[in-house]
C-alpha cells in the first residue's frame, strides 16, 4: 500500500472512530446519573463536600441533593440550581457553594404521564410504575402542576461536631403548602442501589415562583403532568476529603435509617 493510500485509510479510520466514540459519548451523557458521594455518608455525618454546584451543573440539568453542614436541600431545574432553607424559603445558590451529596442528570422526557383527577402520592407512584419498562434502571422523575397539599421539611444547617443524619434530621420543621403550583423533582433508584443512594422515590418540591419548597414528605396532585427519563448509567464521583476517607459506611441498618432521615 503506498503511504497516501496508507494514509487516506488511517485517515478513513480515525473519523469513524471518531464519529463512533462521539455517538456513544452523546448517548452516554443523556442516560446518565452524576452523583457525588453516597447516602451512606451522609447517614454517618459526612457533610462537607469538595464539588462546587458550578461544576455540578456541568454535569446535569435537573436533579437533587443537599449542601455543606447539611444546610437545606437542594433542586436543579432547567440547569439552575436551587437552594431550599429550613424556613421553607428558596433562594438561587451560588456557584461556589459546596455539595457533601448530589445527584444531576440531562433530563430528556420519553414518557409522560396526564392527571387530571385529584391523585395521592401513593396513587402517583402506582402510575409511575405501570409506566416504567423496568425497576432496574434509574428513572428521573418531574411532576409539575397544581397540588392541593404538599408536606415538606428541610433539613438545618449543621455545626461541627456533627451528628450522624438520624439524629440531624430527627427535629426538623414540617412546612405544609396547600393549592400551590410547582414542581417535584427526583428520583426512583432501584433498590440495589440503597445505601449508594434512596432506594425507591427521594422527591424534592418548589413552587413555581421559584421561592418556597422542600423535601417531599407527602402531597396530593390535583392536576398536572409527570415526565420520566430513564438514565442506564451512573457516574459516581466519591471525594477525598478525610473525613469521607475516615468515614465508617457499613450498610447494617442503612434501610431503616434512611427510612427515617426521608420520613417514610
Amino acid at each position: 500500500m503506498s503511504s497516501d493510500a496508507h494514509g487516506g485509510f488511517r485517515n478513513l479510520m480515525n473519523t469513524m472512530l471518531s464519529h463512533h466514540h462521539g455517538a456513544r459519548h452523546g448517548h452516554a451523557a443523556a442516560a446518565e446519573v452524576y452523583q457525588t458521594s453516597t447516602m451512606a455518608a451522609l447517614l454517618d455525618g459526612i457533610y462537607d463536600g469538595d464539588v462546587t454546584i458550578a461544576e455540578l451543573l456541568t454535569h446535569g440539568d435537573f436533579g437533587l441533593g443537599t449542601f455543606n453542614h447539611l444546610d437545606g436541600e437542594m433542586v436543579v431545574l432547567d440547569g439552575v440550581c436551587h437552594h431550599l432553607h429550613s424556613d421553607g424559603s428558596a433562594s438561587i445558590a451560588a456557584p461556589d457553594d459546596q455539595t457533601p451529596f448530589a445527584a444531576v442528570t440531562w433530563f430528556k422526557p420519553e414518557t409522560t404521564i396526564a392527571v387530571s383527577d385529584r391523585t395521592s402520592r401513593q396513587g402517583i407512584i402506582e402510575l409511575i410504575d405501570q409506566a416504567v419498562e423496568t425497576a432496574n434502571l434509574i428513572q428521573a422523575i418531574r411532576i409539575t402542576g397544581t397540588f392541593a397539599s404538599v408536606k415538606s421539611r428541610t433539613v438545618e444547617a449543621q455545626t461541627r461536631p456533627y451528628p450522624p443524619m438520624t439524629e440531624a434530621t430527627a427535629h426538623e420543621p414540617i412546612t405544609d403548602f396547600r393549592d400551590v403550583t410547582g414542581t417535584m423533582a427526583g428520583y426512583r433508584t432501584p433498590d440495589y442501589e440503597q445505601g449508594i443512594s434512596v432506594a425507591g422515590y427521594h422527591l424534592h418540591f418548589i413552587d413555581q415562583a421559584r421561592a418556597k419548597g422542600g423535601h417531599t414528605l407527602d402531597f396530593d396532585l390535583a392536576e398536572g403532568q409527570i415526565a420520566i427519563s430513564t438514565s442506564s448509567e451512573l457516574h459516581l464521583s466519591l471525594p477525598r476529603t478525610q473525613a469521607f476517607l475516615d468515614a465508617n459506611m457499613s450498610l447494617a441498618n442503612v434501610a431503616e435509617q434512611i427510612r427515617q432521615t426521608e420520613g417514610d
